[in-house]
């Protein structure tokens, strides 16, 4: 089985966590709810990789987040390829601005709280995600 590594992030202000509508301009996933996510590139570690996804699909400067909590990798099928799987790199990060500027690859954003997740068509095992964390 072939296996991609991606990270996922939650940001929390004020007790919500921002997810992302992900736009008809990406390969993947289209016009589903996500955290902010991304593919972790070469040798990078999902670290790294989550600030530069925050960075990159919100604006936000890693000197404005404070990690809170990450979880165990988390492996899910993928629905849209045969004989593959994310493997997926869970965090949570604090924010002190609900302040986001969004790039090309999502069109909306909300804070929404943990338990307005199902009431959203998300990328898979999405609440897995942000359970784990919590």
């Amino acid at each position: 089985m072939r296996s991609t590594k991606i990270v996922t992030s939650f940001l929390t202000f004020n007790d919500k966590f921002l997810i992302l509508k992900r736009s008809d301009k990406v390969k993947t996933m289209k016009n589903l709810w996500s955290g902010v996510s991304g593919m972790i590139e070469n040798n990078e570690s999902p670290l790294t990789r989550a600030k530069i996804e925050i960075f990159e699909e919100v604006g936000i400067l890693e000197n404005q987040i404070k990690l809170i909590r990450s979880a165990e990798e988390i492996r899910v099928d993928s629905p849209q390829y045969k004989n593959h799987e994310w493997e997926i790199f869970p965090f949570l990060f604090e924010t002190a601005s609900s302040t986001v500027i969004l790039n090309w690859e999502n069109s909306d954003f909300k804070w929404v709280y943990a338990e307005e997740l199902n009431g959203y068509e998300t990328v898979p095992s999405l609440q897995k995600v942000l359970f784990n964390l919590l």
